[in-house]
C-alpha cells in the first residue's frame, strides 16, 4: 500500500514540447489569428457547402503563409520560452545526463504505508518473535507504525533510531528485517568503510571523485521516499579533510537529515537540488553512544540494547534453520557447537550463528567438489 508525494523541488517539462513542437504550435496560432482577420467575402467560397458541420471542410489556417520575418520572430519567441523554462526548472546547472537521471522523480516518489493498526500489530509481533532481545527498539517502531495510521499520514514515518549495544546482537539485522517486512528498499552503510559523510550524502563537484551519495542513489533506483537507511557503527566514522583544510564529518552531514524540518528541504551536495528526505527511516547503530556528539544524540536518543542469551540464540538458529530448509541434524549440530563450554567464555554472537547457518545451507543445498 503506497501513496505518491512531491519529492524533488524542480519542474520537469514534457519532452513533447521541445523546440520543434513549440515552433509548430506558434505557427499554427499565428495562422489562426490571421485567418480570423480575413475579409468575410474571401471566406464565402469555403463556407458554401451543403453541410456546415462537414468535417471534410478545408482548414483555412493551412492556407495562410508564414514569411521569413514571421519565422525569425517565432524562433526568438521559442528561444525565450526555452530559456525561461530552463531557469524555472531548477536544473539548469546540471549536465543533461544528470537531468535525465532525476527525471524518474518528476511525478514524485511513493510512500510505503501501513494499512491499519492491526497491520502494525502484526508486523511488530513478527519482528519481536524473530528477535525478542531487541524489544526496546521494536516497541519504538511499533508505536511509530500505529501513530502513522492514527494520524492519517500518507505514509509510514518512523523517527530516527540509534540502536546502541554490544556487537554481534543483530542491530543491523533488525533494520534489514524491518525493510523486508515493509517491502521498502534497504541500504546498509558501514561508517568505518566510508570516506566520512561522502558515501552517504555525496560530495560537491570540485572534490576528487565527486559523486551522488548512497541516500539519493537508493531512492533513484527505486523511487520510494521512505527507504530504510542503516549507518552501522556510526561512532567510528572518520572525518574527511579537503585540500583547503575544510573538515567534513559524518555527524555534521547527518544532522540536517535527522531534523524533520530541514530534512523536508534537504539540498543534495552533488546535484545541488532540494529533496524531501523527511520520510527516510534512519537506523544508526553504535557500540558506545558516548563517543557521539550531543547534537546527534539530541535527534536520536540512544535505545539501549542488551546481549542475547544462549537460549535466545538457540531459538534464533532453529527458526532461521527451518526458514532455510536445513535438516534437523544440521540445525542441532550448530546449536551444539554454539553451546559448547569452550565458547561460553565469549558472549553469544548472532553474527557467528548467521555465518554457520549460511555455511550449512551452502553444504546442504549447493554442489560439492570431488
Amino acid at each position: 500500500m503506497s501513496n505518491t508525494i512531491p519529492f524533488i523541488e524542480a519542474r520537469f517539462f514534457s519532452a513533447n514540447e521541445g523546440r520543434v513542437e513549440l515552433e509548430v504550435r506558434l505557427k499554427k496560432h499565428l495562422r489562426g489569428l490571421r485567418c480570423r482577420r480575413l475579409p468575410p467575402n474571401l471566406l464565402t467560397p469555403f463556407r458554401d457547402v451543403e453541410d456546415a458541420d462537414d468535417v471534410s471542410a478545408p482548414d483555412l489556417t493551412d492556407l495562410i503563409g508564414i514569411g521569413r520575418d514571421d519565422e525569425s520572430r517565432i524562433k526568438r519567441r521559442v528561444n525565450r520560452i526555452l530559456e525561461r523554462r530552463k531557469a524555472a526548472s531548477g536544473l539548469e546547472h546540471l549536465r543533461s545526463d544528470d537531468r535525465a537521471r532525476l527525471e524518474v522523480l518528476k511525478d514524485g516518489a511513493r510512500l510505503v504505508s501501513i494499512r491499519d493498526e492491526h497491520h502494525a500489530d502484526e508486523l511488530a509481533a513478527a519482528l519481536h518473535a524473530d528477535m525478542p532481545w531487541m524489544a526496546p527498539a521494536t516497541e519504538v517502531v511499533w508505536h511509530a507504525m500505529r501513530r502513522s495510521v492514527r494520524e492519517g499520514l500518507p505514509g509510514l514515518k518512523i523517527p530516527p533510531l540509534l540502536l546502541d549495544g554490544p556487537p554481534g546482537i543483530g542491530k543491523s539485522e533488525l533494520a534489514r528485517r524491518l525493510g523486508k517486512m515493509l517491502s521498502t528498499p534497504t541500504t546498509v552503510i558501514e561508517a568505518t568503510g566510508e570516506n566520512a559523510s561522502f558515501g552517504i550524502v555525496g560530495s560537491q563537484r570540485g572534490w576528487g571523485g565527486s559523486c551522488p551519495g548512497r541516500l539519493i542513489e537508493t531512492i533513484l533506483q527505486n523511487p520510494i521516499a521512505n527507504p530504510v537507511v542503516v549507518v552501522d557503527e556510526v561512532e567510528k566514522a572518520g572525518t574527511a579533510v579537503s585540500t583547503k583544510g575544510h573538515a567534513f564529518g559524518l555527524a555534521e552531514a547527518l544532522l540536517p537529515l535527522l531534523e524533520p524540518l530541514t530534512a523536508r528541504h534537504w539540498s543534495c551536495p552533488y546535484y545541488q537540488v532540494k529533496f524531501d528526505m523527511g520520510w527516510v527511516i534512519w537506523v544508526l547503530t553504535s557500540n558506545d553512544y558516548r563517543q557521539l556528539p550531543e547534537p546527534l544524540l539530541s535527534r536520536c536518543p540512544p535505545i539501549q540494547l542488551r546481549h542475547l542469551t544462549l537460549a535466545e540464540l538457540m531459538n534464533f538458529v532453529r527458526r532461521e534453520g527451518t526458514k532455510r530448509s536445513l535438516s534437523e541434524a544440521s540445525i542441532e549440530s550448530i546449536c551444539e557447537i554454539l553451546s559448547h563450554p569452550s565458547l561460553q567464555r565469549h558472549r553469544p554472537s548472532l553474527r557467528v550463528a548467521a555465518r554457520m547457518l549460511q555455511r550449512a545451507a551452502d553444504l546442504e543445498q549447493g554442489p560439492t567438489l570431488h
